[in-house]
């Protein structure tokens, strides 16, 4: 358990306001540029461009935030109150299964087969048309929940918020693309969680989340449960770097 910094530094806040916001417009410009691009290099050259740029950017949002993350003012502290950690960690393995959707196409991810944009309706997408948005805000809720700093809830105001424009970017380039099959899917679907199946135009269907995907996501899932305290113990800000 780390101890809590009373001594605000308010100078990291401001850095990662900017790596956030650098983030935000790389991953969504790179995702508006796709179809450009695309027709340019090809799927499978942009599809590794894009790894190449996204997931630097994100290890140092990473890296940054496990360094810093108990950095400012210290808003509540309740990891001795017992509910809170196991609430924590059941919020945080629900935010890993709606944040990995795209491991159903791994090959397509790692550009072996050729990528594609997909209009999904089945499985987690019947609970949720933007999973990943989901996913990102249970995680955040939870984290700003166990940590209580203000670097931590700047961080986590931050990627809601690209998270929500994420939402509204990727049905605006679905619909351009795909017209009126995409329209009929959202109608179909709701982005708030579980809304669709209550009013009656989703049906959830189990036999859809029998799928190696998921049973990946719950190994990886257990796994970092079982390695969290190793990753805290080299965490950049314990190491002192």
């Amino acid at each position: 358990m780390n101890s809590l910094n009373n001594s605000p530094n308010f100078i990291n806040h401001y850095i990662m306001f900017g790596l956030l916001l650098g983030f935000a417009l790389l991953h969504s410009g790179l995702a508006a540029l796709r179809p450009w691009a695309e027709s340019k290099v090809g799927p499978r050259i942009y599809r590794i461009f894009f790894a190449l740029c996204s997931l630097p950017s994100a290890l140092i949002l990473i890296l940054f935030f496990l360094s810093h993350r108990y950095e400012g003012l210290i808003f509540w502290q309740l990891q001795n109150v017992a509910i809170v950690k196991p609430l924590v960690w059941l919020l945080s393995a629900i935010s890993f299964i709606f944040l990995y959707p795209a491991t159903f196409n791994l090959l397509e991810i790692a550009a072996i087969q050729k990528p594609q944009v997909h209009l999904y309706e089945t499985g987690i997408i019947r609970i949720s048309r933007h999973p990943q948005m989901v996913g990102q805000v249970l995680w955040c809720i939870a984290h700003t929940l166990w940590i209580g700093s203000s670097f931590t809830l700047l961080t986590s105001l931050g990627l809601i918020a690209h998270h929500l424009f994420a939402v509204w970017h990727g049905d605006y380039r679905l619909e351009k693309r795909y017209g009126e099959a995409f329209r009929a899917l959202k109608a179909r679907t709701c982005v708030i969680p579980f809304l669709a199946v209550l009013d009656g135009r989703q049906k959830l269907v189990l036999g859809e989340f029998l799928k190696p995907a998921y049973l990946g996501v719950t190994i990886f899932i257990v796994l970092l449960w079982a390695a969290h305290p190793w990753l805290m113990s080299i965490s950049i800000g314990q190491l002192g770097i």
